[in-house]
């Protein structure tokens, strides 16, 4: 038997991102916070690199623009909108006492520490990405897809599987992707605490959560075969529990987003601007550039190379901000002028395509990015939304929608609350028509409960 060498010759793509590029789409991806932090890294690790002033100008709040000529009403109004807390919150080198950690940076620090391999990271790192004001999670995996490199062919095993290791993590609850698995997630953690009966009890008394908020006692004990005495002790137990997974980061301090968009009107339309306030606070020394340039030791010449970097870094993702706001606002003049029920559906391809760039890259853009609109300041990705076809053949946003839902929730009688079918029934009048399955989901992740449970709150 013989053995031959042979030497073939083939071709193969790979994706290979380069140091500049990763840097660039990771200060992208910073918030404001985040990037004073890289900022100040930078500063420390490069000689070259310095702070500078930050600008004074301060524009007008988009909802109140005095009059042309009014000076006095000019000044009196920057001086109280904005030059005061804009300042403070920029300007401040020593805080009197430091913020506490936001749960973003709790969940990541967690994540760090597990021995999960690069790409689950990055998934688990999306989801927390879409982690809602209470810590619950719609999971619903095509729509991250975005947020990844576009080589990467992820299926519902690894987002299932990313989704457990999240829901691992501190604080219990995270993660959950409604109320009774919210519950669950608990019961299982503290599981030592109670006997087995009573946590078996418990865990499928989450399941019957509107007949329990009823108080239809004859019922649950049919249904899940368990005599009064049991189904009271699991009712105890879910009384500790907190239906809230993040009531941990709540507390009285106030903490001010401070916008890095401004919506403004000029003229008849509404346009975008970026705080000046947040204007890269950073330059390079010309003389110490000119100093370790002249030197001629390659270390030198490659750290001011690295300065010129970060300063054009910082200078893209500016500009690249601005372009998704000023996409933003053009297809959402609507909302601007009429708030959240004229939202119109967006999402990360139309913007990716119009810009001629990635969708990964809009979802940095929008990631932890605040604008100023007349209604208030919100995430950019508040703007995004799936469309719905209404009766008269437009589309409208989920966001809209909600709008109107939580309309004639407010309204509703509280003896005799609105149905998930009568939701339906009137959105379908005006021109929404939704399954009432499709009712019930929005109405959870407005954290509405159902109509029992707002019955029995009510009595």
């Amino acid at each position: 038997m013989r053995t031959q060498a042979s030497l073939e010759l083939g071709q193969h793509q790979q994706l290979t991102l380069t140091l500049q590029l990763r840097q660039g789409l990771k200060l992208l991806q910073c918030s404001t916070q985040e990037l004073e932090q890289e900022i100040a890294q930078a500063v420390a690790d490069n000689p070259v690199l310095e702070y500078t002033e930050p600008s004074q100008e301060i524009p007008y709040p988009a909802s109140e623009v005095p009059a042309p000529g009014d000076s006095s009403a000019q000044a009196e109004m920057l001086e109280r909108h904005w030059v005061q807390p804009v300042r403070q919150a920029v300007t401040d080198d020593i805080p009197e006492s430091p913020a506490p950690q936001s749960l973003t940076d709790h969940l990541l620090q967690q994540l760090r520490t597990t021995q999960a391999s690069g790409r689950d990271q990055a998934l688990v790192a999306v989801l927390i990405g879409e982690l809602d004001a209470h810590g619950y999670l719609l999971f619903e995996p095509a729509s991250h897809a975005g947020a990844l490199p576009p080589d990467w062919q992820v299926d519902d095993s690894e987002w299932q599987a990313a989704l457990r290791l999240l829901q691992s993590f501190d604080p219990v609850g995270v993660g959950a992707r409604s109320l009774p698995e919210c519950l669950q997630l608990q019961l299982r953690a503290r599981a030592a605490e109670w006997p087995a009966p009573v946590l078996d009890c418990a865990l499928r008394l989450t399941q019957h959560l509107p007949d329990l908020g009823a108080g239809r006692w004859a019922r649950l004990c049919q249904v899940l075969a368990c005599d009064r005495a049991h189904l009271d002790a699991a009712h105890h137990v879910l009384l500790q529990l907190d239906p809230h997974p993040l009531s941990a980061w709540d507390n009285d301090a106030t903490y001010y987003v401070v916008p890095d968009i401004f919506f403004y009107r000029a003229g008849t339309r509404w346009v975008a601007s970026l705080n000046p306030a947040l204007e890269t606070p950073l330059r390079i020394d010309p003389e110490l550039a000119q100093q370790l340039e002249a030197a001629g030791g390659t270390r030198l010449r490659e750290q001011v190379r690295e300065a010129r970097q970060w300063l054009q870094h910082l200078s893209q993702r500016g500009q690249t901000i601005l372009r998704v706001a000023d996409f933003i606002v053009d297809h959402q003049q609507p909302f601007f002028e009429h708030g959240e029920s004229a939202i119109k559906p967006l999402v990360l391809r139309e913007v990716a395509q119009a810009l001629e760039l990635h969708e990964s890259t809009i979802s940095r853009a929008t990631r932890l990015k605040y604008a100023q609109t007349p209604w208030g300041v919100v995430e950019l990705k508040h703007f995004f939304g799936t469309a719905l076809q209404t009766t008269s053949g437009e589309d409208a946003s989920a966001r809209a929608i909600q709008a109107v839902m939580r309309t004639l929730l407010e309204a509703e009688p509280a003896d005799k609350p609105l149905s998930d079918m009568r939701l339906a029934t009137l959105l379908a009048e005006q021109g929404f028509v939704l399954a009432r399955r499709t009712v019930a989901k929005y109405r959870e992740a407005m954290g509405v409960p159902v109509a029992s449970v707002r019955k029995a709150q009510a009595r």
